[in-house]
């Protein structure tokens, strides 16, 4: 399968995002979600005592702000094959089998199983790390990669 992948990468003339590229894409996006959720929470946050109550407050938002992550990834990555912060970084999400931009339940199934990594200690962003492919669990669900712009 790899030297499907690696062919196909080659013919369209495309390479596979480095990791820090990445993981600063990551940091961006998680950064502005963050910003989102304390404004849209400001008026609570502002009537917070402690920093006790804050993480109380952000933990009962939590279905909703994993919502926001969902909605956030599978928006951006099905209209521009990246998100704000792979833009940036100047990488987008291709799907293996048309190297084309993710439709939407691509984009769906990888913002969910991107939650799901995330839940389970980041590991399928690990795996992405080690596997040839970069492909992290959620690329792997979804078949996509993630290459350079």
């Amino acid at each position: 399968m790899n030297e499907e992948i690696e062919e196909k990468l080659y013919r369209e003339d495309l390479s596979l995002a480095d990791v820090k590229k990445r993981t600063v894409a990551f940091v961006i996006d998680e950064f502005l979600l963050s910003i989102i959720l304390v404004l849209s929470l400001w008026d609570a946050f502002r009537s917070a005592k402690t920093m006790e109550d804050m993480l109380a407050l952000s933990n009962s938002f939590m279905l909703e702000y994993i919502a926001i992550k969902i909605i956030y990834q599978t928006f951006f990555v099905t209209q521009y094959g990246a998100t704000l912060g792979k833009i940036l970084m100047k990488i987008r999400i291709v799907e293996i089998r048309t190297m084309q931009t993710p439709n939407i339940l691509s984009a769906l199934n990888r913002s969910i199983f991107r939650i799901i990594s995330e839940m389970f200690f980041y590991l399928g962003f690990l795996w992405g790390m080690l596997d040839p492919m970069r492909q992290a669990w959620h690329d792997k669900t979804a078949k996509t990669l993630v290459v350079d712009a």
